[in-house]
């Protein structure tokens, strides 16, 4: 089968000269002698590949110095459980925007831990928009606010980041960060798993407010999951995922080299709008985000009935489009458009869904 356009939510599709650059060092990485699999994570090769990959990621999201950047194992859902554990004392509050199935996750991980208070949620509307959060709405004490800040399930998206005042904001990015530009600044913390915009599973990227490594732990915290621990070893405490911080950094450098991350957003936004703007005047095809808090990233449709969505998705796989069947705790469809998805396959499927349409008015 020929390559075909990948609509995963993650892993997602990765730019074939990407893969065409690491099929090159696949068996022997240059000076090295053999793979990055199999070289050791302190040698003199790695050591570079792991700096090359945090330089390049400061200079794309414009971070300071007054933050850690850390290269982890364990998925952002491990971040559900670190988080809590590195920023607040057991038993102390905490606020938590529940938008998603994910945000829901974070939160019950918040409560084995502490006083976690879901400050505001849009449950009740099937997680159809962002609720509106402003300083008056957040616990006093709360060691910090906590949201999802694209969600890949439900298609939506922040905008426009909350008030908190003085209370930290914390964010999962996972699945927009890199796509569009994030102000790390407003930010105390940032936590992205790799899968979507950054590389392939395995790796998590955290980025955090060097001030906050001060924070004492509880001793129960266990060693693998203490932020200060990970950024005093410059997070190879033990073997770090050494091939899937190789493969962020061509990423990486593969953003840097077209343009950007403000670059990545025109691109995105492009792509949105041409999905968008066929759901919108489509008879067949719906979208119920609300306009405002769509996400840039997970374009979500329903049609009519079951029996259409599957017909649809027969005829976009026969055309070369893969993975666009919606989360199964939703059903419908999903494209998600991350960076390596190209204009073209955006095209494809709005072509393939104007035909669909079509062929069932004849």
């Amino acid at each position: 089968m020929e390559r075909a356009y990948n609509f995963s939510a993650g892993p997602s599709m990765t730019p074939v000269e990407i893969l065409q650059q690491a099929k090159e060092n696949l068996v022997s990485y240059p000076g090295a002698g053999c793979s990055v699999m199999e070289m050791s994570h302190r040698s003199v090769s790695f050591e570079k590949i792991i700096a090359d990959a945090e330089e390049s990621l400061r200079r794309l999201m414009h971070i300071s110095e007054d933050y850690a950047v850390l290269f982890l194992q364990g998925g952002a859902s491990m971040q559900f459980s670190a988080v809590p554990m590195n920023l607040s004392r057991r038993g102390q509050t905490t606020n938590y925007a529940v938008t998603g199935q994910f945000a829901g996750k974070a939160l019950a991980e918040g409560e084995r831990w502490g006083k976690a208070v879901a400050v505001t949620s849009s449950k009740a509307d099937s997680f159809s928009h962002i609720p509106k959060i402003t300083p008056e709405l957040l616990s006093p004490d709360a060691a910090y606010l906590h949201i999802t800040g694209n969600n890949t399930i439900f298609g939506t998206c922040y905008h426009t980041l909350p008030r908190t005042g003085s209370i930290p904001l914390v964010a999962d990015w996972s699945s927009a960060i890199l796509g569009c530009e994030i102000d790390v600044a407003a930010h105390a913390l940032i936590y992205a798993g790799a899968q979507k915009n950054m590389g392939p599973a395995g790796l998590t990227v955290v980025i955090i407010r060097r001030d906050l490594l001060e924070r004492e732990v509880d001793p129960i915290v266990p060693t693998m999951l203490r932020y200060r621990v990970m950024a005093e070893n410059g997070s190879m405490y033990n073997t770090p995922p050494c091939f899937a911080i190789y493969m962020a950094g061509l990423m990486l450098q593969w953003v840097e080299d077209n343009g950007g991350v403000a670059a990545m957003e025109r691109r995105n936004r492009e792509k949105e709008a041409l999905l968008y703007d066929f759901i919108d005047q489509s008879e067949m095809f719906h979208n119920p985000v609300a306009k405002e808090d769509r996400s840039i990233m997970n374009v979500i449709f329903t049609l009519p009935t079951q029996e259409d969505t599957k017909a649809f998705l027969r005829m976009a796989e026969g055309r070369g489009m893969i993975n666009l069947k919606g989360h199964r705790s939703v059903g419908g469809c999903r494209a998600s458009i991350y960076n390596g998805m190209p204009k073209e396959g955006v095209e494809a499927l709005v072509a393939c869904m104007k035909d669909y349409e079509e062929g069932l008015r004849r």
